[in-house]
């Protein structure tokens, strides 16, 4: 009998959620790390095995009329409430407002290094959950403008070094460019630090 978990490199989930927390940082210890930035956020990194073995990751496009990082193609996310003491339970309860992301659904297996934000003063932690392929979204009308489902070895391809103009400042950065979509700032630092953290085996489909 043959099992029908999702495989990826021969690896099936419960393997995949093993290695990733080797290799990732563990999540208590990272939300207790100090970083430079006035105001706490947390970002969950939602990872799902698609259904051609294809690590994929799921990113939000924010509205154009946002105040705040306005277009940005970002992880869902947000600032910590004044009533909340675990950023883990913000980056779970921010998805789920943001995507419609279920926090029961969600099998966090890390964190990565916690990045703060330059222009908006945040010290933001993302934390690393493994999800179920398939989800139906429902994205906030008022902060996001689409759901993306990106494989990682897709955006891993896409790295690049651009020039960027922001405010009228130009400026050299990383970015991670796949089709229309650009990833750059904060969040590309983040999936920066999680292509690094990666087994090359487990970016690229069997």
């Amino acid at each position: 009998m043959t099992s029908s978990a999702p495989k990826i490199a021969g690896r099936d989930r419960a393997a995949l959620a093993k290695t990733l927390r080797e290799v990732l940082l563990d999540p208590a210890e990272a939300a207790a790390l100090d970083v430079h930035g006035r105001i706490d956020a947390a970002v969950l990194v939602p990872l799902y095995i698609a259904g051609d073995g294809a690590l994929t990751a799921v990113l939000t496009k924010r509205r154009d009329d946002m105040r705040r990082h306005a277009g940005e193609i970002s992880f869902p996310g947000g600032r910590q409430d004044d009533d909340e003491t675990d950023l883990r339970l913000t980056a779970l309860s921010e998805a789920h407002e943001e995507i419609g992301l279920d926090p029961a659904g969600v099998e966090l297996v890390g964190a990565l290094q916690p990045t703060p934000t330059i222009a908006t003063n945040y010290a933001v932690y993302p934390f690393v959950g493994l999800i179920e392929p398939g989800q139906t979204w429902t994205p906030s009308a008022g902060e996001v403008a689409a759901v993306l489902e990106l494989p990682l070895a897709g955006l891993r391809d896409g790295y690049a070094r651009q020039r960027l103009v922001r405010r009228g400042i130009p400026f050299r950065t990383d970015v991670y460019v796949m089709r229309e979509h650009l990833v750059w700032g904060a969040t590309a630092r983040m999936l920066g630090d999680l292509l690094e953290r990666l087994p090359p085996e487990l970016l690229d489909a069997p």
